[in-house]
C-alpha cells in the first residue's frame, strides 16, 4: 500500500473520487450543483480543478485509487489563467448567473483568508472513495505526503471543510488558527497550518 504521484491517466480516477466523496459535503456538496442536482454535475468543476494541479508533481493517488489528494506547491496556483476562465464559464453555463455569482464568492472567502506571508504547500482537497471510507486510507495518503513535504523542511496549510475531520488533522500535527463562515449556507471553515519540520 503506497502513495504514487498522479498522473494524466489518473485524471479520471480523481475526478470520482472528489465527486462522490464531496456529493454530502458541507460546503462543495452545495456550491458546485444546483439544489436537488446530482453529484455528477459536479465532475466538471472537479475535473478542471485536478488538470489545474496536474501541472506540478503533487497530485497524489493511493494505490489503485482508494483515495486522492491535490496539493498546490510553494508558487503554484491552483488553476492556469485559462483554466479559471473556464471554470467560470462553467459555472454560469451550469448554475445561472446567480448560483454562479455565489460561488464566485466562495472562492473569493477562501483566497481572501489564505497566508501568503511564508511559502507552504497548500492542501487543496483530500479525498478517499465512499467504498473504501473508514478504512484509514485518506489518512495514510496524508501522512505520506506530510512526511516528503518534511523533508523539504516546508510548512503545510489546509482549509476544513467539514468539522467532523479537524481532529484527524490535528492528529498529523495542524493546528486550527482561523475559522470563517460562508454567505448563504453560513458553513464555517477552519484554517488550518502545520508548521515546518525537520524529517
Amino acid at each position: 500500500m503506497n502513495a504514487r504521484v498522479a498522473q494524466a491517466a489518473d485524471l479520471e480516477t480523481a475526478v470520482e473520487i472528489l465527486t462522490l466523496a464531496f456529493t454530502d459535503d458541507p460546503v462543495w456538496g452545495r456550491t458546485l450543483r444546483n439544489p436537488g442536482g446530482q453529484p455528477e454535475e459536479m465532475a466538471d468543476f472537479w475535473r478542471l480543478w485536478v488538470q489545474g494541479a496536474l501541472r506540478y508533481p503533487w497530485v497524489w493517488v493511493w494505490n489503485e485509487g482508494e483515495a486522492t489528494s491535490v496539493w498546490i506547491p510553494p508558487g503554484g496556483t491552483e488553476m492556469s489563467a485559462e483554466q479559471e476562465k473556464e471554470f467560470g464559464r462553467l459555472a454560469t453555463s451550469r448554475l445561472g448567473e446567480g448560483r454562479a455569482a455565489y460561488l464566485a464568492q466562495v472562492m473569493a472567502a477562501f483566497d481572501a483568508t489564505h497566508p501568503h506571508s511564508e511559502p507552504h504547500y497548500y492542501l487543496s482537497l483530500l479525498a478517499t472513495h465512499p467504498a473504501h471510507r473508514g478504512r484509514g486510507v485518506g489518512m495514510a495518503l496524508l501522512a505520506d505526503n506530510l512526511a516528503r513535504i518534511d523533508r523539504e523542511g516546508m510548512p503545510a496549510y489546509l482549509e476544513s471543510s467539514n468539522p467532523a475531520n479537524d481532529h484527524r488533522y490535528e492528529r498529523l500535527g495542524f493546528k486550527p488558527v482561523g475559522k470563517f463562515e460562508l454567505p448563504e449556507n453560513g458553513a464555517a471553515i477552519t484554517t488550518m497550518w502545520r508548521g515546518a519540520r525537520i524529517a
